[in-house]
């Protein structure tokens, strides 16, 4: 009987500390801790937003409450998210009928918010300054999204460390320098965007351990050297723009048998070499290589594969007739074969029945429907 009485009396202790460790559990994660704060405050102080006012929310102790674009994990009280959109449908923008507009620097203080998940810092337009390089060191990064901004500097060397990256979005920056060779290290990439910056030098030879990556948009920057065969490694990738850079070498044969690609940018490179038959029997619907240095002829190899919705090859240095083989197409939407050095007759039937005579202009000799007679 003493027995039941003192383990009942344990088990009431027991069930006590637990209910007060829980109690203290619940109260800590009530409100963001004062380092949080701090460091929310510091990046705050770094930025200077004049129209709109989001940076008016930030104010009492706790961050994790009405703080605009803040928001924590929900188990600790931590800053998990910071989210921040120049361009937005929140009502904010809508009652002052403006886009945002915000001066200053991404201060180094975003650091110490070491529970980050989410950095959208976007389309702010006048932003300046580097990407701080202890973004690199943030374990629980998914997305860093700084699109839109006046950004300088180099991506960060040590990227690759950011094994839970998913979106690496920087375009429309001012962002120079190589692609760091670490960022192979991103195992866990889906999204990669840098179009419209500076950046020069080549592209990573094992960028094909990407391999989780549907999208890379590389457009509009300096980039040299050869296309690396490892991307055809990366079996998920569906969208690949190298546009208006300054590429060379051949086109890899492989990109033609990647599974999933579907559009595939080439133009305004200086890519030389032929035009791999592979492209043309492949699952790309959008397949764009004007504007290089092409050679020789156009395969004649289109059939029942071959579905383009949009075909450009136009300034190149194609030879030869256009392939008859092109009727065998499913579908040919829009086609682009001028400024080349084709010749013959234009073939007849779909889809060169639906075809302007622009699409063939500049060539050699070409004649036919809807050009002058032969």
């Amino acid at each position: 009987m003493c027995m039941t009485l003192v383990t009942q009396l344990k088990m009431t202790s027991f069930l006590f500390i637990t209910a007060i460790v829980a109690l203290a559990t619940v109260s800590a994660v009530t409100g963001c801790p004062p380092s949080d704060r701090e460091a929310l405050l510091a990046f705050k102080a770094s930025l200077h937003e004049p129209y709109l006012g989001i940076f008016k929310s930030w104010t009492g102790s706790d961050c994790c409450h009405n703080w605009y674009g803040v928001s924590c994990d929900s188990t600790n009280g931590r800053v998990a998210d910071i989210i921040l959109r120049g361009e937005s449908e929140d009502p904010l923008f809508q009652k002052a009928r403006r886009t945002g507009y915000m001066t200053g620097t991404i201060s180094p203080a975003i650091c110490k918010l070491t529970w980050l998940s989410s950095i959208i810092i976007a389309d702010w337009k006048g932003i300046t300054g580097p990407i701080p390089d202890c973004v690199s060191y943030l374990p629980y990064l998914r997305m860093l999204d700084l699109i839109g901004n006046k950004l300088t500097g180099q991506l960060p060397k040590d990227i690759g460390r950011l094994k839970r990256l998913t979106v690496l979005n920087v375009a429309d920056n001012n962002i120079s320098g190589w692609i760091p060779r670490s960022i192979s290290g991103l195992t866990a990439l889906m999204h990669l965007d840098l179009r419209n910056n500076q950046i020069s030098g080549p592209l990573p030879r094992d960028i094909g351990k990407l391999r989780m990556m549907s999208r890379a948009l590389l457009s509009r920057n300096r980039i040299t050297g050869p296309i690396p065969n490892s991307i055809s490694y990366i079996y998920r990738l569906s969208d690949l723009d190298l546009s208006l850079n300054q590429i060379s070498g051949a086109i890899p044969a492989s990109l033609g048998k990647m599974g999933v690609l579907a559009t595939l940018n080439l133009d305004g490179n200086k890519l030389s070499g032929s035009i791999p038959t592979t492209l043309i029997n492949s699952g790309v619907s959008i397949l764009n290589l004007s504007r290089n240095s092409l050679e020789g002829n156009i395969p004649d190899v289109f059939g029942p594969r071959s579905y383009f919705t949009a075909l450009d090859l136009s300034y190149n240095q194609l030879k030869g007739p256009i392939p008859k083989s092109i009727s065998a197409a499913s579908y040919v939407g829009h086609l682009d074969l001028s400024h080349n050095h084709l010749c013959g007759r234009i073939p007849v039937g779909s889809p060169f029945d639906h075809l302007e005579a622009a699409s063939f202009l500049n060539n050699d000799c070409l004649c036919g429907k809807p050009l002058r007679s032969c």
